[in-house]
């Protein structure tokens, strides 16, 4: 039976993508919003170029949206910063339309059980028709390097075709808005998974033969004795191609002019856990495929293939991409006689990456890894572009001999997720933690940063703090992608961050069950007086140290692993929270013991405030340069104490909380501006008051709603109005009130 969905809506996006019929909440207090710059940062799995016109070019990425080349001010602009569903901000693929520049298609869909649409755009992705689809997608899932899955016919530009992860081939005859299951395609798919956090690598291209009407291709990833189809009559029938190696799936494909199609193969879908591949070559006219894999060294951990391009000017100059040849790193091949002698540009080539020298992680910016996507300009065959997990290289010397110049190709791509930030009270303005890359302190928000986080390096940063009078002092904890920390998962700064010294957490009792210990773990976060004097360390047995951590002394009456609070301006005073007797526990001599507080007004049950993930932001905080101004959010609502901690009151706004933070008072007033994630009257959106929580503006606007994927919220203590977000996806940005005209 033929499945169809017609639901489609027409936006701007002066409207949130993908909530049609809400009622619009104007901004109360108008902002202007700029991105953090750091260039790159993530995983972009897949860019294409235009066919139709020189200079303009798209890129997907698997949770930060989808950007646009511009040539005339060169820099790439974001596409989705309006949509407020999540899940639109992992894109599974997209296709530029062939006769029309102006026309790009996007699939959008974050996973198996999230929302799925095809965005249509006739103005460049300025504004977009969303039309809601019945068949998953997985563009932050594995097998997200493969595609393209989307592809429009060149011959019927109203004409699309779509090859889904669970469900099999889809088509729409009227540019996107209609969808119909292809019936005659002989792979239904296999349906979604089963297990959570599982995915199938489903049919992983759709390439048409622009040179040959009604001639298509398909490959499919999933386990199976069949891999590669063909159609010649426009998709109603199909045959099988005999051109799969064993044990391999196809990952992506390019036509060249002359109608041969390259293939590239790996053996699993990816980007992680790929071992082997190869590179084919099938010809159409003869029905013979070749076997085209670049040479292998002795001892060389070969990996897969996935990125591959044919150039338009000469078919016979190819180019593929590995994946995961860890040894001895990933490259990139070229080709200039069909795949019979290959040149590895790793060898030949550097990178200048003075741009984004954070990518300069050991002293020498590497070639890259996971380079799912690779593409020749179709009008300059000099010029190529390749992305890793953390950058997009591009070259202007691709067809020429002797040393290959890269450099990052990311001016406007902010694609990273954010877990902790702060804005001290001096020195730079904000210093960060990120997944992945660890942080950064930022001395000028409009230049990446010399450096992440070292001394030690950590791939995540959990948390960070600063003391509040002596801000050069800071403390972070963090973790790695293995289980275990391979060294100290704390450490501590001198400078404000520019320089980090490792801190070696006490010896303990390893736990009875064989479970690591928190500070193997990075599970330990850990806070800092506010004259810099003491860090606190959130360890099984919370430890105190006075000497930047060559002794460790044992805290008494603060319970185990719960998060602290150091008073921004008292060095004496440390909160937090004891959800076992559900009460306040304060020390009032520097961290070393803890007692139990006489509080009134805060609500029956604190639990509702506990955070057990270590990536969680602290519900308790301090007010800089106000001693024993506190702030709790207690499931969504936010309480306010000023005097130490024993009187609460609940912040009379109407207001639902998921993230909040605090920055300078506004003239005049008593209370820090606090900035806040929060829902009122059924509107998700960044907010801010000025008079404790009393009222609240809301100052994001429908343009500006990055998905709404927040993870952590601050103000900054110098500068009235300037407020931080850390996404998860969209890297950091700020905001400022906009200047009156």
């Amino acid at each position: 039976m033929i499945k169809r969905w017609a639901a489609a809506a027409t936006m701007s996006l002066l409207a949130p993508l993908g909530m049609a019929g809400r009622a619009s909440t104007p901004a109360t207090v108008p902002y202007e919003w700029q991105n953090v710059a750091v260039g790159g940062g993530g995983f972009a799995p897949g860019i294409v170029f235009s066919p139709v016109e020189r200079g303009l070019a798209y890129l997907r990425t698997d949770m930060g949206g989808a950007y646009r080349w511009d040539a005339r001010d060169r820099q790439w602009h974001q596409l989705l910063d309006g949509t407020a569903v999540g899940s639109y901000m992992g894109i599974e693929s997209i296709a530029p339309d062939r006769v029309d520049a102006d026309i790009v298609y996007l699939a959008a869909g974050m996973g198996a059980t999230a929302p799925a649409a095809i965005f249509r755009s006739a103005d460049r992705g300025a504004h977009w028709t969303i039309t809601r689809v019945p068949f998953a997608m997985g563009g932050n899932e594995d097998g997200r390097g493969m595609g393209e899955r989307l592809a429009i016919d060149p011959h019927r530009p109203a004409t699309l075709f779509f090859g889904s992860r669970h469900d099999g081939l889809w088509r729409s005859d009227d540019s996107g808005r209609r969808w119909a299951k292809v019936a005659g395609f002989p792979l239904p798919g296999l349906g979604l998974p089963r297990a959570r956090r599982t995915t199938h690598g489903g049919l992983s291209f759709v390439l048409f033969d622009p040179q040959q009407r009604g001639r298509m291709y398909v490959g499919s990833a999933d386990p199976g004795p069949r891999h590669l189809f063909r159609s010649d009559d426009g998709g109603a029938s199909w045959t099988a191609i005999d051109a799969a190696p064993a044990g391999l799936l196809p990952t992506k494909a390019a036509i060249g002019s002359d109608g041969i199609v390259t293939i590239s193969y790996a053996d699993a879908i990816g980007p992680n856990g790929v071992t082997d591949g190869a590179v084919w070559r099938y010809d159409p006219a003869t029905a013979h495929a070749t076997d085209v894999t670049p040479p292998r060294s002795p001892g060389e951990v070969p990996g897969g293939f996935f990125g591959v391009a044919v150039s338009r000017q000469d078919p016979q100059v190819i180019a593929v991409s590995t994946v995961n040849r860890y040894k001895p790193i990933d490259t990139v091949w070229r080709s200039a006689d069909g795949g019979r002698h290959w040149d590895e540009l790793q060898r030949r080539s550097i990178r200048d990456v003075s741009a984004t020298p954070f990518l300069d992680l050991d002293g020498k910016a590497n070639f890259g890894h996971w380079i799912a996507g690779l593409a020749i300009d179709p009008f300059d065959a000099g010029h190529a572009a390749y992305v890793t997990g953390a950058t997009m290289y591009a070259t202007e010397g691709f067809a020429a001999p002797g040393t290959m110049r890269w450099t990052p190709w990311t001016r406007g791509i902010e694609q990273t997720a954010i877990i902790t930030l702060t804005s001290p009270t001096g020195g730079a303005p904000l210093v960060s933690g990120f997944g992945d890359i660890g942080g950064f302190r930022h001395d000028d928000l409009a230049i990446s940063p010399a450096h992440v986080h070292l001394g030690p390096y950590l791939t995540n940063s959990n948390t960070l703090d600063y003391a509040g009078t002596a801000p050069a002092i800071m403390v972070r904890s963090g973790s790695t992608h293995t289980r275990i920390v391979p060294g100290p998962s704390l450490a501590w700064s001198h400078d404000g961050g520019e320089s980090w010294t490792p801190l070696a957490a006490p010896p303990a009792a390893p736990h009875a069950d064989g479970s690591p210990l928190p500070e193997q773990t990075g599970d330990a976060a850990i806070t800092v007086a506010a004259d810099g004097g003491a860090f606190l360390a959130e360890f099984d047995a919370p430890a105190l140290s006075r000497d930047h951590g060559a002794h460790w002394l044992a805290v008494t009456g603060l319970p185990s692993r719960t998060r602290v609070a150091a008073d921004k301006v008292d060095p004496h005073r440390f909160y937090a929270l004891d959800f076992a007797a559900n009460r306040l526990v304060r020390s009032d001599d520097g961290g070393l013991h803890f007692h139990p507080v006489a509080t009134t007004g805060l609500p029956a049950d604190l639990a509702r405030a506990r955070v057990v993930w270590r990536e969680a932001q602290n519900p308790l905080m301090a007010t800089p340069g106000h001693a024993g101004m506190l702030w709790l959010n207690v499931g969504g609502r936010l309480y306010r104490s000023a005097d130490f901690g024993a009187r609460w009151s609940a912040t009379p706004g109407p207001l639902e909380i998921a993230y909040y933070g605090l920055g300078k008072a506004a003239p005049g007033s008593p209370w820090p501006t606090v900035f806040a994630i929060g829902r009122r009257q059924g509107v998700e959106a960044v907010w801010r008051s000025l008079d404790g929580g009393a009222t609240w503006q809301r100052i994001n606007d429908d343009a500006h709603q990055w998905g709404l994927r927040f993870r952590v919220i601050s103000g900054d203590p110098r500068r009235f109005g300037r407020v931080y977000i850390g996404t998860d996806g969209r890297g950091i940005l700020y905001g400022d009130p906009r200047p009156a005209s």
